[in-house]
């Protein structure tokens, strides 16, 4: 079949996982919304996906459908979600040709009636390339340019993007630039003038450079409550709260509030009335200093301990795992923005608009240099 190769379109790609990818493209799709009016987005093959009506979902594609209400069917936003067994089954009978149809079909489907599509890859270039689908091959397969989200700094991210760009390359796909994220506001100025001076030894521009947010990075206590399984027992009102430190209750009541700041979740036995009455009083003295409170051990609250929540202006959650359990389990996760976090979602699209030269984008995507065919599947060898 034939491509839609009038819609203009971008692919955002990765050094590697969780440099802010999907941040960057929920940034960029706003902006691209405020200039075009109708966008789309699609993220061709996914690895983290939903069922949603009994169909496999990637996760950013709900989070921009449900952040733009993008009028596409999620089913052609997120073609090819990557199951457990897929690679497996794959590698035992290979059906390419087929995949290949899909991800065309569901583009062309995205792109309908669309001044712009956004493409999101996953991972660094190579990914996908077990199936033979790497995030280099599928650029190409929808005639695209790319441009590389890495982390901060200017040794090791340069280094990245050169070998990201090779693999990019070797498909005949250009690589328009890069976006340095999660950098420390302090060293801005310092980064962005030596990045720009060693991307464009390699013939790269420099197309924005985001200062790290801390808070991008920190939980809800809605995400910490669907990662543990827990119950919640008051506050469910407040369940998208951010955590922003966490304290065990597992000291005298003196010594644990002093540990308290803006934002801490704590984690301890319901049995521990003396400390939850400390936090109780804390909490009645300044609202802002708890995000949330989890109950461990599968200990159910008194009638006295129940009374205490009605200080707390925060979520109250119930969970089978012991204190060090849950304390690292939350310390652990792996943080993506939901389409219910709004206050991250805002500062994401401010720190885009702000620190991303669109227009440079757009200028640089003008005629594609690929000349290879956007239906062919991998090369020969």
């Amino acid at each position: 079949m034939l491509l839609n190769t009038i819609t203009p379109r971008v692919f955002v790609a990765a050094t590697r996982q969780n440099d802010g990818k999907t941040t960057t493209s929920l940034g960029l799709l706003a902006a691209l919304e405020a200039r075009y009016g109708h966008v789309g987005y699609i993220k061709p093959v996914g690895q983290r996906f939903v069922e949603i009506d009994e169909q496999k979902i990637d996760e950013d594609s709900v989070l921009m459908d449900r952040v733009f209400r993008l009028n596409c069917p999620l089913v052609d936003m997120s073609p090819i979600a990557v199951e457990p067994d897929f690679t497996r089954r794959y590698l035992q009978n290979a059906n390419l040709d087929s995949l290949i149809k899909r991800i065309h079909k569901a583009f062309d489907r995205v792109a309908w009636e669309k001044q712009f599509v956004l493409i999101e890859g996953t991972g660094h270039a190579g990914v996908g390339s077990v199936f033979d689908l790497s995030n280099a091959t599928v650029a190409r397969l929808l005639n695209t340019k790319v441009v590389i989200v890495t982390r901060g700094g200017i040794g090791l991210p340069i280094d990245e993007v050169t070998m990201n760009r090779a693999l990019f390359e070797d498909e005949g796909v250009e690589v328009i630039g890069v976006i340095l994220n999660k950098v420390l506001p302090e060293k801005m100025e310092y980064i962005t003038d030596f990045a720009r001076r060693g991307l464009k030894r390699k013939g790269l521009e420099l197309l924005g450079v985001i200062p790290h947010q801390p808070i991008l990075s920190k939980p809800t206590l809605h995400l910490i409550r669907e990662e543990l399984g827990a119950e919640v027992l008051a506050g469910a009102n407040r369940i998208h709260n951010i955590v922003q430190a966490i304290v065990i209750g597992a000291m005298s009541p003196a010594n644990l509030v002093r540990h308290f700041q803006p934002s801490t979740l704590l984690i301890c036995p319901a049995d521990r009335e003396d400390v939850l009455a400390a936090a109780a009083e804390a909490s009645v003295r300044d609202p802002a200093q708890l995000a949330g409170v989890i109950l461990s051990d599968d200990i159910r609250p008194s009638a006295a301990a129940q009374r205490l929540f009605e200080a707390f202006t925060c979520p109250v959650l119930l969970v089978g795992a012991d204190s060090y359990t849950v304390a690292s389990t939350v310390h652990d996760l792996t943080v993506k923005t939901r389409p219910d976090d709004t206050q991250k979602i805002g500062l994401i699209q401010d720190l885009i608009a702000r620190h991303v030269d669109l227009d440079r984008i757009l200028k640089a995507l003008g005629p594609s240099k690929t000349s290879r065919a956007a239906t062919s599947g991998p090369r020969d060898p």
